[in-house]
């Protein structure tokens, strides 16, 4: 395992590539930043207080934490860990744990309402924080999974993006962690020592589809080492007139190069 010097550097330097290259991060931003308590939270919250030493410009940052009010849920945990970190944090309390509960049907999955939830009541805090940014903890691999998730389950070609604006356009979410590897952080956070909070405290199972597509990549990492890498490429890498979104592309704008007479 890599020691602690040599992961920070690497993950300092892909997150840095991420900011470039998607134009991430602009002077006189005020960015808030998700923090659940998870691994991927915690460090992205590092890299950008890293980034906020160390750019050229200056961008202010807020960690923002939401209290869903799940059956024991360590409330201590983050207030503690940010005030010793000095970070400016704010946490929201809001029971949609008790809505969620409601709504969902028995045996199944909570994950997406209690996302959808989370997401507006976010979206919502960050304009009430003057932000006009917000940052999620996704990295490369759930943006390869979720690709394929839409891929194979819901017919479409389409991923978590790097940055985008929400639906009012009056709000850019950013994914510093879009290029990180997932097993990188994972060191990073053992080295860190995060006070991890579960993600399960809602007692809700795993999304099946999910957990396979994670299983399939991992099979064909053993069979052909670094095929997330070649996924991430291709989502980078876009043809669209080799694919068949009329949308997108307009083949009325192709002209045949074959004169009539010679068809049959």
């Amino acid at each position: 395992m890599e020691n602690l010097e040599q992961i920070t550097k690497k993950l300092h330097r892909v997150t840095g590539e991420a900011l470039e290259q998607f134009s991430m991060i602009a002077a006189g931003d005020r960015i808030m930043v998700c923090l659940s308590g998870g691994k991927d939270s915690y460090t992205m919250l590092h890299m950008l207080l890293h980034f906020q030493k160390v750019a050229p410009i200056s961008f202010e940052i807020i960690a923002v934490n939401l209290d869903q009010k799940q059956p024991g849920f360590p409330v201590e945990v983050l207030p503690n860990y940010l005030s010793k970190l000095g970070v400016d944090y704010k946490i929201i309390e809001k029971n949609t744990y008790k809505v969620v509960m409601e709504k969902t049907p028995e045996g199944k999955t909570t994950c997406s309402l209690c996302s959808r939830l989370r997401r507006g009541t976010l979206y919502e805090a960050a304009k009430n924080l003057n932000c006009n940014k917000l940052a999620l903890g996704h990295h490369r691999n759930d943006i390869v999974e979720t690709f394929l998730l839409n891929f194979f389950f819901a017919g479409k070609l389409e991923t978590m993006p790097p940055k985008l604006k929400n639906d009012a356009g009056d709000l850019v979410i950013l994914r510093p962690l879009a290029l990180c590897k997932e097993e990188d952080i994972e060191v990073y956070s053992q080295h860190m020592n995060f006070p991890i909070i579960p993600c399960n405290l809602c007692g809700s199972q795993e999304n099946l589809q999910r957990k396979k597509v994670k299983e399939m990549i991992a099979h064909w990492e053993t069979e052909f080492p670094d095929r997330t890498s070649v996924m991430m490429n291709a989502l980078q890498n876009v043809s669209p007139s080799h694919l068949l979104d009329r949308k997108i592309y307009d083949f009325s704008l192709l002209q045949d190069t074959v004169s009539n007479d010679t068809l049959v």
